[in-house]
């Protein structure tokens, strides 16, 4: 079974964007291989505010197919993705239980909160960036479920990003 991975950049206090919905607080860290980061996935799951911020600057989505959730976006006018508007839990499962590589949750707080109601997400994995920004959009919007995690890997880098990787406890775990 596909595994559908929310891998983010956040601040130190849990957001994903500032205020404006810019990432430009982002520190760059040299070693971090995104090219082997990116080989890891073949599909892209995103909210439709990550997409119309990314439609301009992608080049084709780096060869990954990509999901689009959104209840304004009309398919027609953006073929090279697919748009999902209504119920996702159909079209979840059949995607987990295709055969192909993780699928990443691609940004998106809001969509992050709808798939982890659902039980579609499998880990959490945040790269904690070292600013404070005061404010933004965060990691996990307001309300969501409590979900137990269970820290599976960390790594530390010399830019002082911290990244984290969670495996979501299933509830009957959780509650053991």
């Amino acid at each position: 079974m596909r595994k559908i991975r929310y891998q983010v950049a956040c601040s130190l206090d849990g957001y994903i964007a500032d205020v404006d919905g810019k990432t430009g607080w982002i520190v760059d860290e040299p070693s971090i291989d995104f090219g082997a980061l990116f080989d890891q996935f073949d599909t892209l799951l995103m909210g439709r505010r990550t997409y119309e911020g990314l439609v301009k600057d992608a080049d084709g989505f780096w060869g990954k197919t990509v999901y689009v959730f959104s209840k304004t976006l009309r398919q027609e006018e953006h073929p090279q993705v697919t748009v999902v508007s209504g119920n996702p839990q159909p079209m979840l499962n059949e995607m987990r239980s295709m055969s192909g590589k993780d699928i990443w949750l691609f940004g998106g707080g809001e969509l992050f909160q709808s798939l982890l109601a659902l039980g579609h997400v499998d880990t959490v994995e945040p790269a904690i960036i070292p600013v404070l920004l005061g404010g933004g959009r965060p990691l996990l919007p307001s309300p969501a479920i409590q979900q137990a995690l269970t820290l599976t890997s960390h790594r530390v880098f010399p830019s002082g990003i911290i990244w984290l990787e969670y495996t979501i406890r299933k509830r009957e775990e959780a509650s053991a």
